[in-house]
């Protein structure tokens, strides 16, 4: 076998069809044994009966699916050949071998150092610096590195992955860069269906030509209107999208268009073709427009990135989390920064995996802003087959499928018109952080928090963000509010008089223009004494505040006491984050997906008095529950997250590492690539290979299957060299439709062969050439 072969290569020995005991080899003198394959390893707790430093086979074709490592404690870590896991090999270099990880968050970004054997050695973390994320990143990057261990220099960092929300914020928030997008054979029906038309990020041409499904020229190019399209906009864009009918059946307009944009313009260009194999032209296209509108994005943060690590003197190859939890390279990344998005919920679960050595389970990562949960099934992450939804727009990016809510250790905590009390979803810088940073706001909440009847929004403080100016298209009531903001906090009563102006504000803060500061769970944490570092009088203050607003609001003799209002906060957030976890469970029973967040009057009943505790009926016994571990993460995951599982009834695990987990993920992960070759029957007896360079046809069907094998490949092989994995293994799978002609034997409808190529991330100092093309 291929794969054995490859493992041969890399270890010595693979007995991958050996039904015998694993074998023991010896290996440097100080390192525990290396067993390959064989029986598969016991899971879970207590010792194993394998010396300490044992490392089994992880390839995919050996009897061993799994890589195990035996710490000599009492436990063993247990990782799916997806993610990267702890490997004591021979020949392995005695200098230090560290891979920095980074994760952008909405309150923190984060650093990490993992050793040759993938042993967290150093972790920091700074506050994200949303108006510029190379600032919060370069003060992780320093902090990480002062705390080197012993004997290593900056010089032994062999390789740096950052896991990123730019995308998928940029994707929400509508924050593009202006495109031209081509549309190749689109009529207005598919047009109207892209989505294309409906916000203002670009501009949009039509022109005749196309392919049917059979990969036949439906009408020939106009390459003329191309070239009129490509000088008429090429002025007012910042790069070009292709998308052509049926392009995955043959892409060569896509790639006549191309090369025309290229003769006449040194911009980007994005081929839907590129982005996915399926069809769906008009959400290819929408794919593709996305594309090429975040690559002077992310452009933007790899080029800060590069002198943030130019000026620490870190020299080593720059990877990228994709949105599935695979790795690629930082210049591939500005080829397609679409498959960014989920990036960072994708390094939360790689993350996970790889700290926790489980297969299967439920993980949540709260954060500052949201709260993401997913689910690992076998090993690996759960993938959304329909493509990522973000910001209300389907796309073909394969992404962890994760479900999101704005409820995070920073949303903001308020009432409705009801006077209920509610949990995000916005987030806000808390109070007690904002007091930490400006002492003297101390002064102002102590004030307000002594009056029984209050203005306009207290507790609220904006302010501008450092070295920040507005751009010149501001509207007239963010102006308004941008002047009335300065470099010090200030009341935000005193800023806006009412909900337009608040939402002019948060405006200004999602432009990364303002800061709003309110309380938050964080807060209250702070007052409860289970989260230090910041200034807990301003916690109560706030707490006061709040409590007093409700009093007023409901007409009551007197308020409640800040740590009982505290308690009921964290309450809310106990109930909502058990909630996400058991819709994200049940989501992925067919039939079981709540309509509109609700199940019907039974099921809503029994999940709310789950979730709090409450017993459901004195005559009906019943138990709704997580029938798997729950894995949490995150910086606020120990506060809340031991009583949803109780409550939940799930086996809980919050790992050593757990605040900095997406930056573990951000270097766990492996280099993983997949190409899709399809064959089918245009007429009777013709098998016709859809290969990206040009249909070919055959009139039996096992040539035609041995070409698309062939060709899925080798550029799948390639695909990831360029990706940069360090000696990919490939994986190929065909499923076949076929169709019964009446008679005793069936014959091949279609086929679809799927290569993937997978391998650990090309670490060192040299940068690593592009393979493939």
């Amino acid at each position: 076998m291929e794969s054995a072969a490859l493992c041969r290569a890399r270890i010595g020995v693979c007995d991958s069809n050996s039904s015998r005991a694993p074998r023991v080899l010896p290996t440097r003198p100080g390192a525990g044994p290396v067993v390959r394959c064989g029986r598969k390893p016991p899971l879970g707790r207590g010792s194993p009966g394998l010396p300490p430093g044992t490392v089994a086979c992880g390839h995919s074709s050996c009897r061993n699916r799994s890589s195990a490592v035996y710490n000599g404690a009492g436990s063993m870590s247990i990782s799916s050949p997806f993610f990267a896991t702890a490997e004591t090999a021979a020949g392995a270099r005695e200098r230090p071998e560290l891979w920095l990880g980074l994760d952008t968050g909405g309150t923190f970004t984060d650093a990490v150092l993992l050793d040759r054997s993938r042993r967290v050695v150093a972790t920091a973390k700074a506050l994200t610096t949303h108006w510029d994320l190379a600032i919060g990143i370069g003060a992780a990057i320093r902090a990480v590195l002062a705390a080197l261990p012993a004997g290593a220099r900056r010089a032994d960092v062999d390789l740096v992955s950052v896991s990123t929300t730019l995308a998928t914020n940029a994707v929400v928030e509508n924050r593009f860069s202006a495109v031209c997008t081509v549309l190749v054979g689109f009529d207005e029906a598919m047009l109207e269906r892209s989505g294309l038309t409906h916000e203002g990020g670009g501009f949009v041409v039509r022109v005749q030509g196309g392919h049917d499904a059979t990969g036949e020229e439906l009408e020939r190019l106009d390459e003329a209107t191309v070239r009129t399209a490509i000088a008429a906009h090429d002025p007012r864009v910042e790069g070009y999208a292709v998308a052509a009918r049926f392009s995955v059946r043959n892409p060569r307009h896509e790639l006549r268009v191309r090369q025309l944009i290229r003769e006449l313009s040194p911009k980007p260009v994005t081929c839907a073709h590129e982005l996915s194999s399926k069809l769906d032209a008009p959400r290819r296209a929408l794919t593709a427009a996305l594309n090429a509108r975040l690559t002077p994005q992310i452009s933007h943060l790899i080029e800060a990135l590069g002198r943030v690590l130019a000026e620490e003197a870190v020299d080593a190859p720059l990877m990228i989390v994709k949105g599935d939890g695979s790795l690629m390279r930082a210049d591939v990344a500005l080829e397609y920064p679409v498959e960014t998005i989920l990036s960072g919920p994708a390094a939360s679960v790689v993350g996970a995996s790889f700290l926790t050595g489980l297969a299967d389970f439920v993980v949540s990562d709260m954060g500052g802003t949201t709260t993401d949960v997913a689910v690992v099934s076998g090993g690996r992450p759960v993938v959304n087959a329909d493509g990522a939804l973000i910001g209300g727009w389907r796309t073909m990016v394969q992404a962890v499928d994760v479900r999101t809510a704005g409820l995070g250790g920073d949303s903001e905590v308020h009432f409705n018109r009801d006077t209920r009390l509610c949990v995000g979803p916005r987030k806000v810088m808390p109070l007690s952080l904002l007091a930490e940073q400006r002492p003297a706001l101390l002064v102002d909440l102590a004030a307000l928090a002594a009056q029984d009847r209050l203005p306009g929004y207290a507790s609220q403080y904006a302010l501008r963000n450092p070295d920040r100016a507005p751009p010149a298209h501001l509207g007239a009531l963010e102006r308004r509010v941008w002047d009335a903001l300065g470099s010090e906090p200030r009341r935000v009563g005193e800023a806006v008089r009412n909900g337009a102006g608040l939402g002019a504000l948060r405006r200004l803060c999602d432009a990364g223009l303002a800061t709003h500061a309110a309380f938050t769970p964080s807060d209250a944490m702070h007052l409860l004494g289970r989260q230090h570092g910041w200034s807990v009088a301003a916690a109560e203050y706030g707490a006061r505040i709040l409590a007093t607003e409700e009093r007023n609001a409901k007409g009551r003799h007197r308020a409640e006491e800040p740590a009982a209002f505290c308690e009921r906060v964290v309450e809310h957030v106990v109930r909502e984050a058990g909630r996400i976890v058991l819709a994200t469970a049940l989501a992925h029973d067919p039939g079981l997906e709540s309509r509109g967040g609700k199940w019907g009057i039974l099921g809503d009943r029994l999940i709310e008095d789950q979730i709090a505790g409450r017993r459901f009926s004195g005559l009906v016994a019943t138990r709704l529950g997580l029938a798997t571990t729950l894995v949490a993460i995150g910086a606020p995951a120990g506060g809340y997250y031991p009583e949803v599982a109780r409550r939940l009834g799930a086996p809980l695990e919050i790992p050593e590492h757990a605040a900095v987990c997406n930056a573990i993920g951000a270097v766990a992960g492996v280099v993983s690539q997949t190409v899709d070759v399809l064959v089918n029957q245009p007429t009777f007896k013709v098998f016709r290979v859809h290969d990206p360079a040009g249909s070919q046809d055959y009139p039996e069907p096992q040539p035609a299957l041995e070409h698309a094998r062939r060709v899925s490949r080798e550029l799948a092989l390639a695909a990831a060299l360029r990706a940069g994995a360090s000696d990919p293994h490939l994986e190929t799978s065909v499923i076949e439709k076929r169709a019964d002609m009446g008679i005793a034997a069936d014959y091949l409808a279609e086929a679809l062969v799927r290569s993937t190529a997978t391998g650990r991330p090309l670490a060192g100092h040299a940068p690593a050439a592009p393979h493939g093309g």
